[in-house]
C-alpha cells in the first residue's frame, strides 16, 4: 500500500496510480455535494445546463457540514453515506470528476464507472467530522445555496486524509481487506 500526495485537480494519470487501500492526500480544490445538489447536477445536464464547477479532474466530497462556530472556516465536515450518491456517480464520472469521497460500500454500477472512467472512490473516516474540518482552508457556498448545509461548498484544503477503497482497476479495498483477515462465513455482506 502506497501512500499518494496530490494537488487537485486530479489527473488521469494519477488517479489510475491509486490502488485500493492507498492512503490519499488531497492538496487544493474540493466540492461539497450530498443528493440534493447530485440530483440537481444531473436534472441541469440532462436540461443542457453546465455544472456549477468544472468536472475535469475534480474530486466530490459527500458531505452536508455543519456551521461553523466563530473562528472555524466550517463546522464539522464528516463523510455521509456514498450509496445515496450510486444513481447519479457515473453521471459525474462521465463528465470527467476522478475522485468521490465518502464512507460505505459503493454498488456494482458505479464500480463498473470507476473502471470505465479511470477514478476512485476515496473515504473519509466516518465519525472525525471535526478533525476532518480543520484539513479545510477555505469554504465558499457556489451552488444551490437553498439546499443548506446540502449546498455546493468550493472548498480549499490541505493534506485532506482517505484511503482507497475503489480504484480505477476493479481494486475493492473492503473485498479485499475482509478476505485477508476474516474468516469467509463471517464476512459483512454490501447491501
Amino acid at each position: 500500500m502506497a501512500r499518494h500526495y496530490i494537488t487537485t485537480p486530479i489527473s488521469p494519470e494519477q488517479a489510475k496510480a491509486i490502488r485500493s487501500g492507498d492512503e490519499v492526500y488531497i492538496t487544493g480544490t474540493i466540492y461539497t455535494a450530498r443528493d440534493a445538489a447530485h440530483k440537481r447536477m444531473v436534472e441541469d445536464l440532462a436540461a443542457g445546463r453546465p455544472l456549477p464547477f468544472d468536472p475535469r479532474g475534480a474530486v466530490i466530497y459527500y458531505v452536508g457540514p455543519t456551521p461553523p462556530k466563530p473562528g472555524q472556516v466550517l463546522g464539522s465536515a464528516g463523510p455521509t453515506t456514498s450509496y445515496r450518491m450510486d444513481k447519479y456517480t457515473p453521471t459525474m464520472l462521465q463528465q470527467g470528476v476522478k475522485a468521490v469521497i465518502g464512507k460505505g460500500y459503493r454498488g456494482p454500477e458505479v464500480k463498473a464507472a470507476l473502471v470505465a472512467n479511470g477514478a476512485v472512490y476515496l473515504a473519509a473516516t466516518g465519525g472525525a467530522g471535526a478533525l476532518l474540518a480543520k484539513r479545510i482552508e477555505e469554504a465558499e457556498v457556489i451552488a444551490y445555496e437553498d439546499l443548506g448545509p446540502e449546498a455546493i461548498r468550493r472548498l480549499r484544503v490541505k493534506d485532506f486524509p482517505a484511503v482507497c477503497i475503489n480504484d480505477a482497476h476493479g481494486g475493492d479495498q473492503y473485498r479485499d481487506g475482509q478476505s485477508e483477515w476474516v474468516a469467509p462465513d463471517a464476512m459483512v455482506k454490501p447491501k
